[in-house]
């Protein structure tokens, strides 16, 4: 009799070990083989444009040139209008903020491009994927916008010439950009929301030269169809809008400048040229990419690299070789900049 209690008193500390182990054993699996919520990887390795050596050091020369060129472009226009009071009209005031974000999109991740062309290893750490991602949509997304508001003051200058002055108010831009950037990091943040805490536990291996958000989703160890329709409408919905209110516009204003003296006709038509030039060059790449979102094509690349260099780097080559009033005053600019130097 004693020896039985002793032998199930001995069974029930080889259960409460045996349990005790097998739930450190649950515990670790949470913490290290991903059951948990929270991500085991901590960087992200960018494929990049090229893996051969020599085309990258090519690269390196060629795009630390766009990019010095698309930044000191947009820099010198900010200047421009900032400098020459006739410049000081609502135009060219949204101009000056398109340039500014045109430098932001350029440098949000082209150094960083630049860099890699010397890396042997093209890693970006977790915090700098996301803030990657962060800044692509908040850039994209207050210039949709703002490509919106300039159209809306090219339509009231040719449409509501006599009420132009009146309803463009400088408070009336400032309104613009400030709405044009919180559009856009309301956008940002709310494709951030979710992404952040996607559970990583795997590859992480990013075909780009920067964390484009849907190659990051498809990385995530769950199944990421119900993510993929989200930033699809979410992006998709905020591009359409945009776009249709662009096409809107400038029928009308065509359909108005058609029906107008020859007169302004031109001037109208040069400046407005301008503006549809940019927004086919934005929206053209966005659509593609829209159409096939989560789709890998070897042209993505090519569409990536004309969205963050190029087109920064064409915006001010449009507006200043197409608007007389630009070249004008840079070359004021100019003039008065090489009169100090001869001065002293």
């Amino acid at each position: 009799m004693y020896f039985l209690e002793i032998q199930h008193l001995q069974s029930d500390y080889v259960c409460i070990f045996y349990y005790r182990k097998y739930k450190d054993n649950i515990s670790s699996l949470d913490s290290t083989d991903g059951w948990s919520n929270k991500s085991v990887v901590t960087e992200f390795i960018l494929l990049g444009l090229s893996s051969s050596q020599e085309l990258q050091v090519f690269l390196f020369f060629m795009f630390s040139v766009f990019y010095g060129a698309a930044v000191l472009g947009n820099i010198l226009i900010i200047l421009t209008v900032i400098t020459d009071s006739h410049l000081h009209s609502p135009m060219y005031f949204l101009l000056s903020n398109l340039s500014f974000i045109d430098v932001c999109q350029a440098t949000f991740a082209t150094p960083k491009m630049i860099a890699d062309f010397l890396n042997e290893h093209k890693t970006i750490t977790f915090q700098g994927c996301m803030s990657q991602i962060f800044f692509l949509h908040v850039f994209g997304g207050s210039e949709m916008v703002l490509l919106v508001a300039m159209a809306y003051d090219r339509y009231i200058a040719i449409c509501k010439p006599l009420h132009y002055t009146t309803i463009m108010s400088r408070k009336v831009c400032t309104v613009l950009v400030g709405v044009s950037w919180a559009i856009g990091i309301l956008h940002s943040a709310s494709h951030l929301a979710f992404t952040v805490n996607l559970p990583f536990c795997g590859p992480n291996k990013v075909d780009n030269f920067f964390c484009d958000l849907p190659l990051v989703i498809k990385l995530a160890c769950l199944d990421t169809y119900i993510l993929e329709i989200l930033v699809l409408t979410n992006s998709g919905l905020l591009s359409l809008i945009c776009f249709l209110l662009l096409l809107i516009s400038y029928a009308i204003i065509l359909a108005t400048v058609h029906h107008q003296a020859s007169g302004g006709t031109s001037k109208a038509l040069s400046t407005l040229s301008a503006h549809i030039t940019v927004v086919v060059l934005f929206f053209g790449p966005l659509i593609f990419i829209y159409i096939w979102p989560f789709e890998s094509f070897p042209i993505d690349k090519f569409i990536s690299v004309f969205f963050t260099v190029f087109t920064p780097l064409l915006n001010p080559i449009i507006y200043t070789l197409r608007n007389k009033d630009v070249k004008k005053a840079m070359r004021k600019l100019r003039n008065r900049h090489m009169g100090s130097k001869w001065v002293f």
